[in-house]
């Protein structure tokens, strides 16, 4: 039988780190840098910021979707149980990070963004795709097979 994993990036080094399942709750180390890595966003949308996007999603380790929204924003409200669903799903193997354009006006001028709610995926540093509009999961999941 295979044990299953999950990846997890390390936040010091950025080194995929290959962890089993079973073993997650073991505080794992780095195995390039040996620092411990963290669990707590593996599941969950990690919010980003203007300060925060460079980092966070042009230099994950992992593919990234990118949830531009509002909180005004009627169909960014349905599309938020799906990124929540998507990212406990793809745990390990892609991050979903969720942008509040109202706060974070900068990083929606710098790619364009014109329309909510915009999804931006993400691989290797560069934008290889991006949704716009409240699309139903099935989707969204086919482009994100594509990168995954």
């Amino acid at each position: 039988m295979k044990t299953q994993t999950v990846i997890v990036a390390c936040t010091a080094c950025n080194t995929k780190n290959r962890v089993p399942m079973a073993r997650l709750k073991d505080h794992p180390k780095c195995g390039k840098c040996g620092n411990l890595l963290s669990m707590e966003n593996l599941g969950k949308p990690v919010i980003v910021s203007d300060a925060t996007f460079q980092h966070e999603v042009m230099g994950s380790a992992l593919p990234v979707l990118v949830d531009c929204w509002a909180p005004w924003c009627g169909p960014c409200r349905a599309v938020g149980p799906i990124m929540d669903a998507l990212a406990e799903k793809y745990q390990g193997r892609l991050k979903v990070a969720k942008l509040n354009l109202d706060e974070n006006p900068a990083t929606g001028s710098r790619f364009a963004i014109s329309s909510v709610p915009t999804m931006l995926l993400v691989k290797n540093g560069k934008i290889v795709d991006t949704l716009v509009g409240a699309l139903p999961k099935e989707q969204i999941q086919a482009a994100l097979a594509k990168i995954l």
